[in-house]
């Protein structure tokens, strides 16, 4: 069994499609489909394939498993726990109040890190995150993990019916949402109260 054999086949048991992988890695749905057709036969970004496929480098490369079981041909990774919905932005401004959202109708995405129950998928939307995160990334956000200076956020403004994805900034016990963009017009938002943290970025995957 070659490299692609075995990306198809994790991809396959995992219940993911190529897109979803290609998401999911930062590669285009064709590079997933050269790679698993054999075209490709030292694919790019080989880390994070293997996490997305919850194995190791080496075995995608190699097929050389380290686990104790003779019978199994895969070493696993990190263990990816659930999948999360992806949802829109007005559903995430109002993710507070999850009875009102059917996550269970939305498309689903394996999140490559651990994250609490609560976590969802974005796709990013504009410029203003620019060139850290390009319009129609996918972002994983989870409402439990710890919002800290420098994280990535999606935030609800009390005045807007949607949430909105920046950079928090703390300083002198100020609180900002700030954009990646340096030609974003409003570069700083003061957080004073008109403003709910609805989850922390925890990871971000490319769409092309």
């Amino acid at each position: 069994m070659d490299l692609g054999k075995r990306v198809e086949k994790r991809r396959v048991q995992l219940g993911m499609t190529q897109a979803q992988l290609g998401l999911i890695t930062g590669l285009a749905q064709n590079s997933i489909h050269n790679i698993e057709s054999g075209e490709t036969k030292r694919p790019r970004k080989i880390d994070a394939l293997a996490q997305a496929l919850n194995c190791t480098p080496e075995y995608l490369l190699f097929g050389i498993t380290d686990s104790k079981d003779t019978n199994s041909n895969v070493s696993l990774g990190p263990t990816l726990k659930s999948t999360v919905p992806l949802i829109s932005w007005v559903q995430a401004g109002a993710w507070s109040e999850i009875s009102e959202i059917k996550a269970y109708d939305a498309e689903r995405f394996m999140c490559p890190v651990n994250c609490s129950d609560l976590t969802f998928a974005l796709k990013v939307q504009g410029v203003s995150m620019e060139p850290k995160f390009y319009d129609g990334d996918l972002i994983f956000v989870d409402p439990e993990a710890e919002c800290i200076h420098g994280s990535y956020v999606v935030a609800r403004l009390d005045d807007d019916n949607q949430a909105t994805f920046k950079q928090l900034i703390i300083e002198g016990g100020q609180k900002f949402l700030k954009a990646a963009n340096p030609n974003w017009p409003e570069q700083l938002i003061p957080i004073n109260g008109n403003c709910t943290l609805v989850g922390k970025v925890v990871f971000a995957g490319k769409s092309f």
